[in-house]
């Protein structure tokens, strides 16, 4: 270089930290109840509208301590698989804190699952020990573990929620426990696996994320102080349980802050989820935007006092802007919160701030959480993109998952050598640092907050026997975002096969928002040069 040549600096790339005045947390998910036991025990933690029962913090840790003495009881070892299949209640919340006093791995399974997935995640987690609904609307949760419990070898012991088996099992969590409940805590460390959910992901069937203490505790907090939470807030939590969304950024940011948890039903219900505010005066909602919008919706919401709301969190896909306006309007939820993430990052890695105005609120899913990183990278190259140009989503930090269960190859698909999460989200971040999702480099569809992943349904209609050759393809819906579309060649051509046909034979074996609502018969399939189907041409043709 000659002296008078001057060095060059390309533009500035599309990577940021995130940086915060709070530290990370190092405890145990029990330890840091126990901080706020000790803070606030008169103060109220957990309330379960449908039922009308009430817990004091105090209350409550001392009924979580119960059903841990209870489970040491059974012989419930530290990294045993818990499951959990049930709908919002207060006995979920129990067995949540419960587990991670010991050191049991939660294993949430979605209340919509049916027999084909529920025996899948029982076998593969290795659950030994279930609890479960015992029935909502048209799932009948015993029905369904009788039929598959057979094949399910470890699974030892089923405790129906609201049957006299769950007063029997907290019957054996007797006092004399308790220095066994302390050694067990004693133990424990922050970075043990705690919990295993299972996400469509970004590539192939259900895998199980498994998430330690510190990956869910540190983002339920880290999410609870980007919205200010203190002991003060009452936080309405429509959204389910089995979710990251439901647990972590609304139990576990309420716990961490000794604010409190309401449970306004047993599944979303906009009429429930808006008297429940009114009536326990809460400070906070959580939604997807469709959910936003059935409350909206509602004949008599002008009716509903929702003057103590401040602030809440919509998550699952991008708020329409009118949709927006009127939340923070007629909401009164002027410090409302968008959040992105996924499963796998615990899930929170970019959310907008209090202040944010409206445009970053709707045009963007924020920018990074504290503690932790991203970055946009060409997806072939692996090389950062300058910003302002697309490529993949990629986090990294204490959210980043430890694997997905018993899969090695699995995870090393999505988590780099740096231990970068690869998201499959096409992104473009912004010279603020704000960061927009623009797509999806996988064909994944999204109805209404719920990730689906087509091969699983097309494995699954294989076995129809009307059905030669099967693809799936996500199109738009105008109130979910997606739907389901089976695209279908059929063995004989003359023989008609109808979508009722299809439905019904998905019926009570597949979640319901994994059944196609729509249906199309071909000859055969677009195909590229390679002879890979282009699915891409089924959602442009058939899509509209």
């Amino acid at each position: 270089m000659s002296p008078n040549t001057q060095p060059t600096h390309g533009p500035e790339l599309s990577y940021t930290h995130g940086t915060g005045t709070t530290a990370l947390l190092g405890d145990t998910i029990g330890a840091n109840l126990g901080r706020a036991v000790a803070a606030w025990p008169d103060r109220e933690a957990l309330v379960d509208v449908p039922s009308g029962r009430r817990w004091t913090y105090a209350e409550f840790a001392a009924d979580t301590d119960r059903l841990a003495r209870a489970l040491l009881a059974s012989g419930v070892a530290k990294g045993e698989r818990v499951g959990i299949w049930a709908v919002n209640c207060a006995e979920w919340v129990l067995v949540q804190y419960a587990t991670a006093r010991i050191g049991a791995v939660m294993v949430n399974i979605n209340p919509a699952y049916r027999t084909h997935e529920v025996e899948y995640v029982l076998q593969q987690a290795g659950v030994s020990v279930l609890f479960a609904s015992i029935s909502h609307k048209s799932s009948d949760y015993r029905a369904m573990i009788g039929e598959v419990r057979g094949r399910c070898p470890l699974l030892r012991e089923i405790v129906y929620i609201g049957d006299p088996g769950w007063d029997g099992l907290l019957e054996r969590g007797t006092p004399d426990r308790e220095a066994e409940l302390a050694a067990r805590a004693a133990e424990l460390s922050c970075d043990d696996p705690i919990n295993i959910q299972y996400t469509s992901g970004t590539t192939g069937f259900p895998k199980g994320a498994t998430l330690s203490h510190h990956n869910i505790l540190n983002n339920g907090h880290s999410v609870g102080e980007s919205i200010a939470y203190t002991e003060q807030d009452r936080i309405c939590i429509p959204v389910p349980f089995y979710h990251c969304f439901g647990m972590v950024m609304g139990n576990l940011a309420a716990t961490s802050h000794g604010a409190c948890m309401v449970v306004p039903a047993a599944s979303f219900d906009p009429r429930a989820t808006l008297e429940a505010v009114q009536q326990e005066r809460c400070t906070s909602l959580y939604g997807v935007p469709t959910m936003f919008i059935a409350e909206l919706n509602l004949p008599d919401f002008a009716g509903y006092d929702l003057s103590t709301l401040r602030t809440g969190i919509m998550a699952g896909s991008p708020c329409p802007v009118e949709v927006m306006k009127r939340v923070v309007a007629e909401m009164h939820m002027e410090q409302v919160s968008i959040c992105y993430g996924m499963t796998e990052t615990s899930p929170v890695s970019l959310q907008t701030r209090m202040d944010d105005d409206l445009e970053h609120r709707t045009g963007t899913v924020g920018r990074v959480l504290p503690h932790l990183e991203v970055k946009v990278v060409d997806p072939a190259t692996g090389i950062t993109r300058p910003r302002g140009v697309s490529g993949e989503l990629c986090t990294r930090g204490y959210s980043v998952m430890l694997g997905y269960w018993n899969e090695p190859e699995k995870t090393a698909e999505v988590v780099d050598a740096a231990r970068w999460m690869h998201t499959g989200d096409l992104a473009v971040m912004r010279e603020d640092g704000y960061v927009e999702i623009v797509g999806r480099i996988k064909d994944m569809i999204i109805r209404g907050g719920e990730n689906i992943y087509p091969r699983e349904i097309e494995e699954f209609l294989y076995a129809h026997p009307a059905i030669r050759d099967v693809q799936v393809v996500g199109v738009p819906h105008e109130a979910y975002g997606e739907e389901v579309l089976a695209c279908v060649v059929p063995h004989d051509p003359g023989a008609p096969l109808t979508l009722e046909d299809l439905r019904s034979f998905c019926r009570g074996r597949l979640a319901h928002y994994k059944i196609p609502s729509r249906l199309q018969i071909l000859d055969s399939f677009p195909m590229t040069v390679s002879g890979k189907v282009r699915k891409v041409e089924l959602r442009e043709t058939y899509g509209g």
